[in-house]
């Protein structure tokens, strides 16, 4: 009678069919997060265990499809056919499974490519304000890996977790991605913003199940958490109904932890457990350019570096709108092909040049031709950086 052998994180059903998961355990009660509506159970009930941590299906059979966060197809394309379970909650790779980051993950954007490369296995934060382009650097490095997919040790595959997004939205992304014939190397795994808090937070995990399935067949895969500000909000709103003590902006104690578990099962295999990737593609919306709130800073202390996205270069018309001088990569550079880096070695430090004389150019009309030049030339740097969404270029047009 009661819950008494249950175990942190198993889930139970409910009379009802829905399905929860428990995670207060306590001398009287157990707290249990609900997967669903709570209109259908009421007072006496019975809640039955089954005697399994949750799970979620993975596997190749799952790409081409849309999922909940619990690993059932929303797309209306039938049940998914031959698959594996996998943990979601399982520990990250420890320090001798794991190779430094020496491969790069093209994404076929000019100015991330050449200033800010990422290497297959690195986490990579892209942060901005909303209307900033965020989901657009996302997308478009899923759609540049149809060119570099064409070799079976190369390709790429794709993992995309919305969470909190409208399902508008979702819907459009799956368009765009059928439309340029990239779905059938992605998963999509949406918790949308009508879903229950629960599945917004477990979403992210259910996608890095997926993803890791890849990484650890020796295969590579990308992950795009979409974003994990939402996440946060509902991991709070769940902590808060569960009575655990608020801290900072009334978010729980663990969050740096929730965000930082999940972040670390990112990881490049050593080629003894056979050299697969998993790579990182966190988003983070800021509020007003905040980058010092206390979920951008947590997420940019664990991330390898930073997208950083601006609205007032976006709205001056530099697309992708990345702040230079802000982002960075910090192991990127390891991994950037050597012509690249022939190319761009003095790319940085020319725009940094550009930015600090552009500033007092404006007060001054009379320069001398050193500054002009550096003016004009930063100028046309800037505008070989720009790029049309949903067109990434292949590395050797770059």
């Amino acid at each position: 009678y009661g819950l008494n052998e249950i175990q942190a994180g198993e889930m139970v059903e409910f009379a009802s069919g829905v399905k929860g998961i428990a995670l207060n355990l306590e001398n009287e009660n157990v707290g249990i997060v609900v997967f669903g509506s709570d209109t259908a159970i009421k007072e006496g009930d019975l809640v039955k265990r089954t005697g399994s941590i949750v799970d979620v299906p993975a596997g190749k059979a799952m790409l081409g499809r849309v999922v909940d966060a619990l690993g059932v197809p929303i797309d209306g394309r039938g049940a998914l056919s031959d698959h594996e379970q996998r943990r979601v909650e399982v520990k990250a790779p420890g320090i001798i499974e794991r190779k430094s980051v020496h491969e790069p993950m093209q994404t076929g954007l000019k100015a991330v490519d050449s200033l800010v490369p990422i290497g297959r296995g690195q986490r990579e934060l892209i942060i901005g304000d909303r209307q900033t382009g965020k989901t657009a650097i996302a997308i478009d490095t899923i759609l540049n890996q149809k060119q570099m997919n064409y070799s079976e040790s190369e390709t790429l595959y794709c993992v995309y977790v919305a969470i909190g997004q409208k399902r508008s939205t979702v819907a459009q992304l799956v368009q765009i991605l059928e439309e340029a014939n990239a779905l059938e190397y992605s998963i999509l795994v949406a918790a949308t913003a009508s879903d229950p808090a629960p599945l917004q937070f477990l979403a992210p995990y259910s996608g890095c199940a997926m993803g890791e399935y890849f990484r650890d067949n020796g295969m590579h895969a990308l992950i795009i958490y979409d974003d994990l500000s939402k996440q946060a909000v509902a991991y709070r709103q769940m902590s808060l109904l569960l009575r655990r003590p608020p801290g900072r902006e009334a978010f729980p104690g663990d969050v740096f932890y929730l965000h930082s578990r999940l972040l670390e099962r990112a990881a490049k295999r050593s080629d003894q457990t056979g050299a697969g990737s998993l790579t990182a593609l966190p988003v983070i919306e800021t509020q007003a350019g905040d980058v010092s709130a206390y979920i951008p800073t947590n997420v940019i202390s664990i991330t390898d570096g930073q997208i950083c996205l601006e609205t007032e270069l976006f709205y001056r018309g530099i697309r992708p709108a990345i702040n230079v001088g802000l982002s960075v990569s910090r192991v990127g550079s390891a991994a950037q092909l050597k012509a690249m880096k022939q190319v761009c070695g003095s790319l940085k430090l020319e725009l940094a040049q550009y930015r600090e004389v552009a500033a007092f150019a404006q007060f001054g009309s009379d320069l001398d031709a050193a500054t002009q030049a550096l003016l004009n030339r930063g100028a046309r740097l800037t505008e070989i950086l720009k790029q049309p969404q949903y067109t990434p270029l292949p590395i050797e047009k770059q």
